[in-house]
């Protein structure tokens, strides 16, 4: 065995040891926090009453409107009547992009790229949002980071490298390099894992293969044009119907599932025909094509680009479409998403909140809510055994459940408004059962 195998493969017996040395420790022995006088926002509705939430470990134990003693060395939090939830969830994040500089993979080596992606993902925990369907880049690496407590930041359900055709909205290379296959070289973007470019049957399966055996949670490949990419437009449909049927197929083989960035109605209608069943964007989408989606039940993850959250002149063409797309689903039941897609811009990163809160635009505020939680929770519990939180459930505060929530000063069901209050109005974020943050 070589060296570093060897020393790879301790490593991970080492860590493994770590996390069956805690799941041993008896609830005596492992941190508590109560929580009390609470109003609940379950993740689905309102509970009645006023409750005390009992955390032992990473996990809810304990919610009731009855008093709880506290553990021995508990501590013990009185909300005052202030309004619990579970974490906020993002189903569109780009960890590695939303706040990287453009210029950041372009210095002699990448360090500043990875040292924006680390303070982002403290920023982003401390938004609130818990958990990201992180959609495209090499994250592995940080992911592993925050499982781990070394570093601060969400949980995360990777997808590793965006699979992309050449000439597709993951090729950064410039126009003037050949394709690999032809003696060109990759763009830096790729080299560094972040994206995948690759052409046939053969080339799509070693790519879908190579995230899953990273450790992705999901697979995401690219079906249409994008704003950002410089060579397709926005109307191309990318990928045969027999290349999105292996990515989907050796996907499946894995039990998980393959979304696709995709807006328009033939790129929707290639992907749902070769077994894609999340939509990334979709703001394109016609009413024959919704109903087809809810037929099949395939989400639609949703971002409301329009005004200052449109990348690029490329994009006018979606501004506000997404407000039609979201009624549209609503009327056939279509499973609807929440995401941002922010990408290499930090100010626009410090306005998720502020993206969430539009939807409530055209949703009740318990709508907007209920997609934050439970509802992106949902969707991403279709990764299955990929589900890298295997052991509890995700955007519910119900006994036995991840231990991840935050105390507001204020309630949304009323004033949506005060979720862009982060600041000042988030006066306690638990993740994982640890305290991110306490200003009560």
């Amino acid at each position: 065995m070589k060296r570093r195998e060897a020393f790879a493969l301790g490593g991970v017996f080492a860590f493994g040891g770590i996390l069956l040395a805690k799941e041993a420790l008896s609830d005596e022995k492992k941190q508590s926090v109560l929580i009390r006088n609470a109003v609940v926002f379950d993740g689905k509705r309102l509970v009645p009453k006023t409750n005390n939430v009992l955390i032992v470990g990473n996990k809810i134990t304990t919610i009731s409107s009855d008093t709880i003693a506290a553990p021995k060395n508990a501590k013990v939090i009185d909300a005052g009547g202030k309004f619990l939830m579970p974490g906020l969830s993002d189903a569109h994040w780009h960890l590695m992009f939303a706040a990287a500089p453009l210029d950041s993979v372009d210095l002699p080596d990448p360090g500043l790229f990875y040292a924006t992606a680390i303070k982002e993902a403290k920023h982003t925990l401390l938004r609130g949002f818990t958990t990201i369907r992180d959609m495209a880049g090499a994250s592995f690496g940080i992911k592993r980071a925050i499982d781990s407590e070394m570093i601060l930041g969400p949980r995360v359900f990777p997808s590793g490298a965006f699979i992309s055709q050449t000439s597709g909205h993951g090729d950064f290379a410039p126009a003037y390099e050949n394709a690999p296959e032809f003696g060109g070289e990759r763009s830096e973007l790729e080299k560094l894992g972040n994206f995948r470019v690759v052409n046939g049957v053969p080339e799509v399966l070693a790519a879908v293969r190579e995230q899953l055996k990273k450790g992705a949670s999901q697979i995401k490949i690219g079906a249409g044009g994008g704003m950002i990419s410089d060579f397709d437009p926005m109307d191309s449909v990318q990928f045969s119907l027999e290349e999105i049927r292996a990515a989907v197929g050796a996907a499946k083989d894995w039990g998980t599932y393959v979304c696709s960035h995709v807006y328009t109605v033939d790129g929707i209608k290639k992907a749902l025909d070769g077994g894609v069943r999340s939509i990334e964007h979709g703001q394109l989408a016609d009413e024959a094509t919704i109903k087809r989606m809810a037929g099949l039940g395939a989400w639609l993850s949703l971002q409301p680009f329009e005004g200052k959250f449109i990348a690029t002149a490329k994009g006018k063409i979606l501004d506000g479409k997404w407000r039609e797309t979201l009624r549209l689903g609503l009327k056939h039941k279509v499973k609807y998403a929440f995401g941002t897609d922010i990408l290499f811009n930090p100010n626009l990163a410090a306005l998720q909140n502020e993206a969430l809160v539009k939807f409530a635009d055209i949703l009740s505020p318990l709508q907007t809510l209920v997609m934050a939680t439970s509802g992106n929770a949902e969707l991403f519990e279709m990764s299955g055994k990929r589900n890298p939180y295997l052991g509890g459930k995700l955007g519910v505060l119900e006994p036995g459940a991840w231990a991840d929530m935050i105390l507001i000063d204020g309630d949304p069901l009323k004033d949506i408004e005060v979720l862009k209050q982060y600041n000042d109005k988030f006066v306690l974020i638990v993740k994982d059962g640890n305290i991110v943050k306490n200003i009560i």
